[in-house]
């Protein structure tokens, strides 16, 4: 097609805060995912990373998961996700369980 410019669109460089890592959860206006290279690294222009926005992740996650499945939303400001949906927007659903506290489980990637 003439006019198609991304294929997928699933993974792209996007515009993130300065210093931010590889593997960490991002948000770019209503956009979610998680940094495939840190800021400024594999090719990205200062103040872009390559971002993943499909798939699932091992990511720190704060607050309690009772069940899989279980949505868990990102800060404005991007970083850990959490299991509080106040203030914050959808992220993905958690692919295991865990107590309260910060810890690392499989995250999904939301496709909204």
């Amino acid at each position: 097609m003439r006019n198609e410019r991304f294929r997928d669109a699933d993974r792209l460089s996007l515009p993130v805060p300065a210093d931010t890592a590889s593997g960490v959860g991002v948000i770019v206006g209503s956009l979610v995912g998680v940094t495939a290279t840190a800021e400024g690294e594999g090719g990205n222009a200062d103040g872009y990373a390559t971002v993943w926005m499909k798939g699932a992740f091992d990511l720190p996650v704060t607050g309690a998961i009772t069940a899989v499945g279980t949505p868990v939303y990102i800060p404005p400001t991007g970083g850990a996700v959490t299991a509080t949906a106040t203030g914050n927007t959808l992220f993905g659903y958690a692919l295991a369980t865990k107590g309260t506290g910060v810890g690392t489980i499989p995250v999904k990637i939301a496709q909204v």
